[in-house]
């Protein structure tokens, strides 16, 4: 395994490191039995932020647990012309082609924050391979970028900076990458609190890594460019989300006062159900019990 701590934080779960196409590799933990569960982080974080769920998942699913191109211990492209290496398009692409190489043709699907939008992207481009899925603290991409407000902008500055030209943003995170990190994280509702040190060393690790600055700009910088194209794109011939969906948000986060997730969501997906946890944005980490009795059954189902 890459990293002792990943090991320590999933005891009894291997470390793979898969080819996807265009050369990256994406680092994939896998564990457990049952039908096949792909889980996928956010920002600023790695694979480690399931490892509180992860034993629990493990007795109902084989679980593979990745690390999405541009963060942890996966290649880190450059981004090319108007970021579209890291268009939603390719990183769901990745992840289909991860899965395949596990042989699981269908499986479900678990995101939170940027991986909830690579999962969204890839039920719409796979919808034949994903069959159910979870998508924690987000709403979608469009409707958080027409619908920003100063109250949304302040707490999200993150989304405003990151996408600003290169390489100003990325000089500031490689000046101080687990600063970056731990302001981030503990800029939120929760604080640091929340966070087992192990996993915040691994997120402190994986941001000091060449290149993984510039990656998480870039993975930004799509959000605003091609990835709104491909969903206007969505809206606008009628493609409509049809995986069954649950949709789960921090009451105490930024998502649940500036937008309405369950009523976002279903205006793009014909099969949508969800409700707030009590938890800020970090839910897996700050409420892993109350995710996995809001999931679980959802999953299962």
């Amino acid at each position: 395994m890459h990293s002792s701590t990943l090991s320590a934080l999933f005891p009894g779960f291997h470390s793979h490191s898969i080819s996807a196409e265009g050369g990256v590799h994406i680092r994939a933990l896998t564990g457990g039995e049952g039908p096949p569960l792909l889980l996928l982080h956010g920002h600023p974080q790695t694979s480690a932020i399931w490892h509180k769920v992860a034993p629990e998942l493990a007795k109902h699913f084989s679980l593979v647990i990745a690390d999405l191109r541009g963060y942890g211990d996966s290649s880190k492209p450059n981004g090319g012309a108007r970021s579209a290496d890291y268009s939603k398009r390719v990183m769901a692409r990745d992840m289909l082609q991860v899965m395949q190489h596990f042989g699981h043709s269908q499986f479900k699907v678990m995101g939170h924050d940027r991986g909830a939008r690579v999962a969204h992207r890839l039920a719409l481009d796979h919808s034949d391979a994903v069959e159910r899925m979870v998508l924690l603290d987000i709403a979608p991409t469009v409707a958080m970028y027409s619908q920003t407000t100063e109250a949304f902008a302040r707490a999200y500055w993150h989304w405003f900076f990151l996408i600003q030209k290169t390489p100003f943003p990325e000089r500031l995170i490689n000046a101080n990458p687990a600063g970056y990190v731990r302001d981030v994280i503990g800029g939120r509702s929760a604080g640091l609190a929340p966070f087992d040190l192990r996993a915040l060393a691994e997120y402190e690790r994986c941001m000091a890594l060449p290149g993984a600055a510039h990656a998480l700009c870039e993975d930004y910088r799509a959000s605003a460019d091609i990835d709104l194209e491909h969903d206007r794109e969505d809206i606008a011939s009628g493609h409509m989300l049809t995986t069954p969906t649950q949709i789960l948000w921090g009451e105490k986060g930024t998502v649940h006062r500036c937008f309405e997730p369950l009523k976002e969501w279903q205006k793009v997906g014909t099969n949508v159900v969800g409700h707030t946890l009590p938890c800020g944005h970090y839910i897996a980490e700050e409420a892993p019990q109350e995710l996995l009795d809001s999931a679980l059954p959802f999953l299962r189902g």
